[in-house]
């Protein structure tokens, strides 16, 4: 097994793009988001357990999880949102490692974990952190451009997530996402190269 990488960041700091950049250089990306995204779609396997514990409310017209519902009822409950936890982490860990096993002969995995802080399973599975940085003030704005939300729900979810400066003390590598693509592709190719270079 090659080095793993667990790349993390506060929400609209830049994870996605990071790893997209990353994956153009031929690494090989674990997104935990993405296996999010396809266990709670439409026939995804999580769809049963959510049904069976909230009811048929949270699950659309084709479906697939209504994550704009659920995301407001785990914000306002504590208990529901450890219900759904409890349901969807071990299947994500599960396809993770599935994954890691398939990737074991490349040089190096980077596993995309946006709450690895407070994920000690993954914290204990990567060997290196990558944090991506920018300031709360970008963060706001892209999050808002990106996803119509107000600046009060942005600012909400930001401060439910490891602060800033815990993420860049507890680091190994930090890219920085406040100048432009041409900047930040700069920081990945070096990265990229020191992650080969370590396992050579």
């Amino acid at each position: 097994m090659g080095l793993i990488v667990g790349l993390t960041g506060g929400i609209g700091c830049g994870k996605s793009t990071v790893a997209k950049l990353l994956s153009q250089h031929g690494a090989q990306i674990i997104d935990t988001d993405l296996i999010s995204h396809e266990l709670t779609g439409v026939g995804g396997a999580a769809i049963t357990a959510i049904n069976s514990h909230f009811g048929s409310g949270f699950i659309n017209s084709e479906g697939a999880l209504d994550r704009a519902k659920m995301r407001n009822a785990i914000f306002s409950d504590s208990d529901k949102k450890q219900q759904l936890e409890s349901i969807m982490h071990p299947l994500i860990l599960a396809r993770v490692r599935e994954q890691l096993l398939e990737f074991g002969s490349h040089p190096y995995v980077v596993i995309v974990v946006p709450l690895l802080f407070n994920s000690p399973i993954y914290l204990k599975l990567v060997q290196r952190i990558l944090v991506v940085d920018c300031s709360e003030r970008q963060q706001i704005i892209r999050v808002m451009q990106r996803s119509g939300m107000s600046e009060a729900e942005v600012q909400n979810i930001i401060s439910q997530q490891t602060s800033r400066d815990e993420r860049l003390r507890r680091a190994d590598d930090v890219i920085s996402n406040e100048g432009d693509i041409a900047a930040l592709a700069t920081q990945v190719e070096r990265l990229h190269s020191g992650y080969i270079l370590s396992k050579s």
